[in-house]
């Protein structure tokens, strides 16, 4: 039985690589019974008259997957963020960081249009820059002006699927297009009456570039924790994993309990405090969270 990857699924169709060649496969009729749907990133058997007349008829286990975007067997997902334009933001970068955790996904931190920061903006944004990668975060400074710094993340790519999400109007796309010219991928200007950009990016696929595969999605459509639990929410922050051994409580959530190592290290400015202050505010939308049934 031939097996493959799906790189692109549109319109009930899902396109399949097996080798050099592309299939276009429809889903088997058990998947809807089972309520299973095939996703891009899928490891899968099939079936092929030709490259026209082809079944999905097995999905491999997955190692995770994401459901905005639909997309399965992420290795690291490079996090868009400009410097300006829209402003770089510390809540929506954890938000992401946290989202991207909580899924075993490697992060790397991409900032992108330094060429239009201001001086004193530059000195501003190094903070950040250097506190996250005292995290442990890799963070990947670049301009589209400047094609070597957007050629430093070529090496990451290779072997890997990688995701490549941020907030519209970061230049996602302009990125991707700088990385290989060949992708003609459609760029939008910033709306300046809502301040960010406009989707330009309509379907999940899988882009080769790198040695690797890279989706060219719509982004997190939905940045709320619907799948993440209150006790799983500090191993989302590496920093607060490394020093939480010195808790005195196993299980503490680093809020009210007593001889927490995390909040001495908030207090002395091992962790930022803006990073916990993230932490409490995710903890406590987590607490609100309507259940599930």
């Amino acid at each position: 039985m031939p097996e493959g990857k799906i790189i692109k699924a549109l319109s009930g169709f899902y396109y399949v690589l097996s080798g050099d060649e592309t299939i276009q496969c429809r889903g088997r009729g058990v998947f809807r019974k089972q309520k299973v749907t095939p996703l891009v990133g899928d490891e899968v058997t099939f079936q092929a008259e030709n490259d026209k007349e082809g079944y999905v008829l097995g999905i491999e286990d997955r190692k995770n997957s994401l459901v905005r975007p639909p997309i399965a067997n992420v290795d690291q997902a490079i996090l868009v963020f400009s410097a300006v334009e829209p402003t770089f933001s510390t809540t929506l970068l954890d938000r992401f960081l946290v989202l991207v955790e909580s899924h075993d996904i490697e992060p790397i931190i991409c900032i992108t249009k330094l060429d239009l920061l201001l001086e004193e903006q530059k000195k501003e944004l190094d903070v950040f820059v250097s506190d996250y990668r005292e995290m442990g975060y890799e963070v990947l400074l670049t301009s589209t002006l400047d094609e070597n710094s957007v050629q430093m993340l070529l090496p990451y790519l290779k072997d890997k699927v990688t995701v490549v999400a941020g907030q519209s109007g970061v230049g996602k796309s302009s990125l991707l297009n700088v990385l290989d010219p060949s992708l003609s991928l459609k760029t939008d200007d910033i709306s300046t009456s809502l301040g960010r950009g406009k989707h330009t990016t309509r379907h999940v696929e899988l882009l080769s570039i790198g040695g690797g595969f890279v989706a060219d999605t719509p982004g997190f459509s939905s940045l709320e924790f619907t799948e993440l639990e209150a006790e799983e929410l500090p191993y989302c922050f590496p920093e607060m994993v490394r020093v939480s051994e010195g808790c005195k409580f196993r299980g503490c959530l680093h809020v009210k309990e007593p001889k927490c190592a995390v909040k001495e290290a908030v207090e002395n400015g091992e962790i930022p405090s803006y990073r916990y202050d993230h932490y409490l505010s995710f903890l406590d939308e987590i607490k609100q969270r309507k259940p599930r049934y």
